[in-house]
């Protein structure tokens, strides 16, 4: 697990803990960079499992899951932390090259709060990310 430190401008506690859950070191550098910008702490892992116990563990504010991975899939895992009672809390929002209606739809059914197609702008990112987020983190 690597963790980027912050770069905002936003300081103490008005900074969200972003977790983002991608296999692919090229997305998970756009965005935090993205994240970072916007004043908000990011997390990454690079599998849907590691992913599960850092939700667990550290409680970010938000997660951006991705759906393909190896081992567990992004569904897979929204579906287990929204049905834990430890990180039910926490907004999933999944970000994925799966463009397809029903993908969408399922995303939803397994307790996403949001569902965003690759490639997605840097203010798509963070407007739908800071939607999500507690109030007084965005």
């Amino acid at each position: 697990m690597t963790t980027v430190p912050g770069r905002g401008t936003h300081m103490g506690d008005s900074m969200a803990h972003i977790l983002i859950i991608d296999d692919s070191p090229t997305d998970v550098k756009v965005f935090s960079g993205a994240l970072e910008r916007a004043g908000h702490r990011v997390t990454a892992v690079a599998s849907a499992e590691a992913g599960i116990a850092a939700a667990q563990k550290d409680k970010p504010d938000l997660v951006l899951m991705d759906v393909i991975m190896p081992g567990m899939n992004g569904f897979q895992a929204t579906r287990t932390l929204a049905r834990d009672p430890q990180t039910s809390s926490i907004p999933v929002v999944i970000v994925t090259s799966k463009s397809m209606e029903t993908d969408r739809m399922w995303g939803m059914r397994q307790g996403a709060r949001d569902f965003l197609v690759k490639p997605v702008s840097e203010k798509d990112l963070v407007e739908r990310v800071n939607k999500h987020l507690p109030a007084g983190k965005a």
